[in-house]
């Protein structure tokens, strides 16, 4: 089960995430509690980097903010809506993580790999896993939206995602995750997806 970790603003969160053994962890560059300007996101990036993909996360961004993102943060990843994805100029080889809201239209063709999310990101509230299962099965579907250690077994169990994406549900407080909570998150995860289908 893949996880990745959203919303890094400190070196302990970074830190819990890399001793969890995550896959990704990303940083916004978007309005939210989370939301970092590429420099500092950098500096925070630069202890996990060739251990976990550093995604930089962005939502309806201008092509100069993404392309001084690309310059100053160099994501492994860019991550933002699949309209935004469309109309921005990329670099051929960079790797992109269309996003699909629930209630929105679905790409077609499907990307080979999407993030399922709700209307709005970082708010805590859970997405259509009903939804999310349907299109968990034509494409590698990262299920996001108000998980949190107490559902993502249930969210595991339902939807049956390639992987899992967490933000606001290891929060001890708006925009500052709890290492412990991370900790705990993952273990929640990986139990789930240990018990069979």
């Amino acid at each position: 089960m893949w996880i990745k970790i959203c919303g890094m603003t400190t070196a302990a969160a970074v830190d819990a995430a890399l001793e969890a053994h995550v896959d990704a962890i990303g940083f916004v560059f978007a309005s939210s509690p989370r939301e970092l300007a590429p420099e500092p996101a950098a500096a925070l990036a630069r202890p996990a980097r060739g251990r976990v993909r550093c995604v930089a996360v962005t939502r309806h961004p201008t092509q100069s903010a993404v392309d001084e993102i690309l310059r100053v943060f160099a994501p492994d990843v860019l991550q933002s809506d699949a309209a935004d994805l469309a109309r921005l100029r990329l670099p051929s080889g960079l790797e992109t993580l269309p996003v699909v809201r629930a209630g929105a239209a679905v790409p077609e063709p499907l990307p080979a790999r999407i993030l399922f999310e709700g209307p709005v990101s970082g708010r805590g509230a859970v997405s259509d896993w009903s939804a999310a299962a349907g299109l968990a099965r034509r494409t590698q579907l990262l299920l996001a939206g108000g998980l949190n250690e107490a559902n993502v077994g249930a969210a595991i169990v339902q939807v049956q995602p390639f992987g899992v994406d967490v933000s606001s549900g290891v929060e001890e407080r708006p925009g500052v995750k709890s290492p412990a909570a991370i900790m705990r998150f993952v273990v929640a995860v990986r139990a789930a997806a240990a018990v069979p289908a």
